[in-house]
C-alpha cells in the first residue's frame, strides 16, 4: 500500500510538472507537442515493459481479445480517450484554458472515488469519508462561484475516471494496453509531425532538443509510476491522491500569467486537508497490517 501511495504521489507530481512543457516547447502548436509526446512515450513505455518483464501481458491481452471480440471496441474507446486527454493537456496552457483544465483535474478524483465506491464497492474508512467531504466541498464551492465552466473542465474531469474504470473492469490495466493505445495513435502523430519545420522551431527555441528529452523522461516516468500505482491501490485511494497533479498545475497556471480569484483559495485549502487526511489514513492502515 505504501509503495503504491508513493508511486501515485510521484506520478501525479510529474504529470503536473509536465503541464509546463507546453510553454517550454514553444513555438510548437499543441497538436505538434501531442504528436511528439506519442513518439517519445512509445520507446519509454516499451523499455518499461522489458525492464518490468511484462511481455506476457501482451499475450494475455491477445487472448482476452480472442475470447471477447467486443474488447476491441473497448480498446478503441480507451485509445480515443487517451488521444483527447494527451492533446488537451498540451493545448490548455497555450490557449487560456490552464485553469479550466486544472479545475477539471480537481473534479477528476471525486468522479474516480465515486466510481470506486459505486461500481467496485470499495471500502471507505472514516478518514476517507472526511477526505472526500472536504474535496467535494472545495470543488463544489469553486464550481458554484465560477462565472462559466469550460467544456475542457468536463472532458478533463470525466475522461480519466471512465478510462481507469474500463481498464480495471476488463482487467487490462497494464503497460501493454497503454502501449497498444500509443501504437494506434502513432499514424496520427506521424501525420502531424510532417507539418513541423524543425529548423524554424530551433531558430526560435535554441534549447528545444534538451526540453524534448526532458519531456520524454518526465512523461515516461509519470505514466509508468501511475500504472504501477493503479495496480497496487484501491481506485478510491488512487482518485484522491490524484489531487497532487491539479495542485501543481494550478501553480503552473499562475506562473504563466493566469489569475485565480481570491474565493478559489477555499478550494486550495479544502484539497490540502483532503490530501493530508488520505495520507494519514493510508499510513495508519499500513501500520495495522504489520
Amino acid at each position: 500500500m505504501i509503495r503504491g501511495v508513493i508511486f501515485a504521489l510521484l506520478a501525479n507530481l510529474l504529470f503536473g510538472v509536465g503541464f509546463y512543457f507546453a510553454v517550454l516547447l514553444r513555438p510548437l502548436s499543441s497538436e505538434n507537442i501531442f504528436a511528439f509526446r506519442i513518439i517519445i512515450l512509445l520507446p519509454v513505455i516499451l523499455l518499461a515493459i522489458l525492464l518490468f518483464k511484462q511481455q506476457r501481458s501482451f499475450m494475455l491481452l491477445c487472448k482476452k481479445v480472442q475470447k471477447n471480440h467486443r474488447l476491441l471496441w473497448v480498446i478503441l474507446l480507451l485509445t480515443l480517450n487517451t488521444g483527447v486527454q494527451l492533446w488537451l493537456f498540451m493545448w490548455a496552457p497555450n490557449n487560456g484554458q490552464a485553469l479550466q483544465v486544472s479545475i477539471g483535474y480537481l473534479l477528476l478524483p471525486i468522479v474516480t472515488v465515486a466510481i470506486g465506491k459505486i461500481v467496485f464497492k470499495e471500502y471507505f474508512s472514516p478518514l476517507k469519508w472526511w477526505a472526500l467531504f472536504f474535496a467535494v466541498v472545495g470543488v463544489t464551492v469553486n464550481i458554484l462561484t465560477a462565472e462559466a465552466i469550460s467544456w475542457a473542465t468536463f472532458v478533463a474531469g470525466f475522461g480519466y475516471p471512465i478510462y481507469i474504470a474500463l481498464r480495471r473492469y476488463f482487467q487490462i490495466n497494464n503497460l501493454a494496453t497503454f502501449f497498444v493505445e500509443l501504437i494506434l495513435l502513432l499514424p496520427l502523430a506521424l501525420y502531424l509531425l510532417r507539418q513541423v519545420n524543425l529548423n524554424d522551431v530551433i531558430a526560435e527555441n535554441h534549447d528545444f532538443y534538451r526540453y524534448l528529452v526532458l519531456f520524454g523522461i518526465v512523461n515516461g516516468l509519470a505514466f509508468i509510476l501511475f500504472i504501477s500505482s493503479s495496480n497496487r491501490l484501491p481506485i478510491n485511494v488512487l482518485g484522491l491522491l490524484g489531487y497532487v497533479e491539479p495542485l501543481v498545475m494550478l501553480f503552473i497556471a499562475f506562473a504563466i500569467g493566469e489569475v485565480l480569484e481570491a474565493k478559489s483559495y477555499i478550494l486550495m485549502i479544502a484539497l490540502l486537508i483532503a490530501i493530508v487526511l488520505l495520507t494519514v489514513d493510508n499510513f495508519r492502515r499500513a501500520k495495522l497490517k504489520k
